[in-house]
């Protein structure tokens, strides 16, 4: 049988027997034991009762956290003329037109939010078998498709999460740093958890949010109360 280290053995000690706690106890735990030598992310995972294949099941949205994510943005637009220097002036990392394109299209896709204005996206459109799988396609319904590209950027590069549920109804995401105060990763829990709920679609029955997982990188899991979670 393989040996653990003392971190992992002190991980797993902490956890056992914990299922189902509370918000606050749970980013409590995550939080105390995520000690690895770089800031971890603290991720949450979301598993619902939906079947994302069914078009009127599928669960998707944005969600701007309270107090960021932590994690630094590197965001491409799509644009031409002004709207090109707008995307610069806001703080784009990567801002074209063809010659975006064909970047992506020849491998190199050094950015984490993909943004674009109407006029772009039949150029758009045929990197869709490369920024789909990728979650990075440019989607009106949140936001990444737009004339605004200042506030686009801007909401991309200030903490704003884009959530998609995947085949097995699963919907995860980082909420932030364990370099994050107890309170900052509680308020950012909230407000993801709220926005997954408040994305319930039509065709969802029974119930819909079954179980919420909180983890850190390197360390070990625990269940949320679901109905706490949702009540508060």
């Amino acid at each position: 049988m393989a040996k653990h280290g003392k971190r992992t053995t002190a991980a797993r000690a902490a956890f056992a027997g914990k299922a189902n706690v509370s918000v606050e106890e749970a980013i409590a735990l995550v939080k105390g034991n995520a000690n690895s030598k770089f800031d971890e992310t603290i991720d949450i995972a979301l598993n619902l009762g939906v079947d994302p294949r069914h078009a009127d099941q599928m669960v998707r949205g944005v969600v701007s956290l309270p107090n960021g994510t932590g994690k630094t943005m590197r965001v491409a637009v799509f644009a031409r003329g002004a709207k090109a220097d707008e995307a610069t002036a806001a703080g784009a990392d990567i801002v074209g037109a063809e010659d975006l394109m064909e970047a992506i299209q020849g491998g190199k896709i050094d950015f984490d939010r993909c943004i674009a204005t109407p006029d772009m996206m039949p150029i758009v459109g045929r990197l869709g078998k490369v920024l789909g799988p990728r979650n990075l396609m440019p989607n009106p319904k949140v936001g990444t498709v737009t004339m605004d590209v200042t506030e686009a950027v801007a909401a991309a590069k200030g903490g704003q999460v884009q959530f998609k549920a995947e085949k097995a109804g699963v919907v995860h995401a980082g909420i932030g740093k364990a370099s994050f105060s107890e309170a900052q990763l509680v308020e950012n829990l909230k407000a993801f958890v709220g926005a997954v709920q408040k994305a319930k679609p039509t065709g969802a029955k029974g119930t819909y949010m079954k179980a919420i997982n909180l983890s850190s990188t390197m360390g070990p899991g625990v269940t949320v109360d679901v109905a706490k979670a949702l009540a508060e």
